[in-house]
Formats: C-alpha cells, structure tokens, sequence
C-alpha cells in the first residue's frame, strides 16, 4: 500500500492521477466527510468507539423507556442535525459528479448533506435522518414536523442543551426520561422510529443491491473520511478488491480496508477534496 502522508505535498497530486485514471469512480463517504459542518463522528484516529454506541433496533423497538431517553436526547440533538450545512468535502464531491469524474456517492452518513450540497447520484446507504416511519403503517413524515410536535408536548426540554452526538442525539445523560412525552402515529398508532438503520438492523435489500450494481459498472474505488469499521461498508472495500478493482482512501487514521488499497492518504477531509478539485480544474483548463 502507496500512503501518503499529511504533509506529503504530493499526496493530492497521486489523489488526482488516480481520479484522473478511473473516470468511472465509486465513491464511499463517512462520518469524516461532515464532521467540518459540525457533526461530530464516531471513531478515533484508531477506529475505536469515542463514546458508547449508539442505541441498536432490538433495545428501541423492544424498551418503552429507550425509546423515550432517545428522543429526548434526540429533541436536543437536532439543533445540530437539522441544521448542518454541506461542508467542503461535499461541495467538492458534488463538483466532481457535475465534472463527470464520479458515478455514484454511497454514503454511511445519514445527514443528507451529499444532496443538499448538488450531488445526484447518491445512495443513503443508512437511511436518512431527516424523515421518520412508523413501523407499523410505514408512512413516512419529516422530523422537522415531529420536532415541533415533541416541544409542544415537552416544553421543559427545550431549554436544555448537550453535547451533540453523531447519530443525531445528545449526550443528556443523569435525568429522568419516564415522564418524556412521545407521539404516536397519527395514521394507525404505531411508534415512530428514524428512518435510518440502526446497529443490529439490516440495509433494505434494494439499497445493497443498487450499490452492488453501481459498484459493478465502475473502474475503482474511493473511501472518503470513514474507517469502514461497520461492515455495511467494508463489504463493498472487500467487494471491489475481489472484483481486482483499485482502491484509495483519502482518511484521518486507521481503516478496516488499509490492506486493500493502492492509495491511502492522511490529510483533513475538507482540504484535501478542495484541493483536489482545483488542482483537477486547473489541469483540464490546461488540456483545454
């Protein structure tokens, strides 16, 4: 494996040889893409847990009373979701598709930041945070709407504040959560859940699919900003290395796939694909 490190001036330069061979690139993104537009991620630089795990579908959907600390924690943790704005990483990734350099962006992260900042392409390979289902009827509606229902019912919460955490929470630990009040669906009375996977919970079948066909018709592999330390995403590092497609990474720290790639380079996320796009822009002004 080729790594170059964080002050290796010519790391973007063999970043960019490597776009620049591989017209047909998929991209997979991570917590590490959006941590400069405030979110934090999971990992440290050695891929281990910064804080406890987040909540797995069997205690949310089996425990009331998880269900409830959750989205208290949740009332207060969407300050920071809901109002994220697409940060470098994803300004960049998304110029790369309108410069035709990229096929498709499957992405861990469920903030929708790839879509807010232009990229069409893209595959939430999680779900995404910003729409909740009822698990009982399946109808879909925005958090934002459930925001507001949730400080109608709890006003006391609002004026609490917490860290925020990844997946869309806070980290409000020491209080009594058994009088928080939660709505049920209004359609059927079922619970309401995000619509995102949860640790324990499977990827709808349609979205592994999709990603294994769009991983198919590419001719290499980019990891941006994620340790592939969930399997979800590993298995399609593992899949392209089978496949004998190339793979890089562009990441902060240790990696499941580190054995697998061609290319790895250490460098912040934002700076780095800024970077890269202005040194690709620059060449193809001067092919041109």
């Amino acid at each position: 494996m080729q790594i170059a490190h964080v002050n290796d001036d010519a790391s973007i330069e063999a970043l960019a040889a490597f776009v620049r061979s591989h017209p047909r690139l998929f991209v997979l993104t991570g917590a590490g893409c959006s941590t400069e537009s405030g979110i934090p991620d999971y990992r440290d630089a050695q891929g281990d847990w910064k804080r406890p795990a987040p909540v797995t579908f069997q205690a949310f959907m089996g425990d009331e009373a998880v269900r409830r600390r959750y989205w208290a924690r949740s009332l207060v943790g969407w300050r920071t979701m809901g109002q994220a704005r697409p940060g470098p990483a994803h300004v960049a990734l998304a110029a790369l598709e309108t410069a035709g350099r990229l096929s498709v962006v499957l992405t861990q992260n469920v903030d929708g930041l790839h879509d807010a900042a232009g990229s069409r392409a893209v595959i939430d390979l999680h779900g995404r945070i910003d729409t909740v289902r009822c698990m009982a009827c399946e109808a879909r509606s925005p958090r934002a709407a459930l925001q507001a229902e949730l400080l109608r019912r709890n006003p006391a919460w609002a004026a609490l504040d917490a860290r925020a955490a990844p997946d869309g929470d806070a980290d409000l630990e020491g209080l009594d959560f058994s009088s928080f009040d939660v709505p049920a669906c209004p359609h059927c009375g079922g619970l309401f859940k995000p619509d995102v996977v949860f640790f324990g919970e499977n990827v709808p079948r349609e979205r592994v699919d999709a990603a294994r066909a769009a991983l198919a018709a590419s001719d290499a592999m980019l990891v941006v900003g994620s340790s592939l330390m969930v399997y979800s995403g590993f298995r399609f590092a593992q899949a392209a290395s089978d496949a004998g497609l190339p793979l890089a990474a562009l990441n902060v720290g240790r990696t499941r796939a580190d054995a697998l790639y061609a290319l790895k380079i250490e460098r912040p996320i934002g700076p780095a694909m800024t970077a890269l796009v202005a040194m690709l822009d620059g060449s193809q002004a001067r092919a041109a």
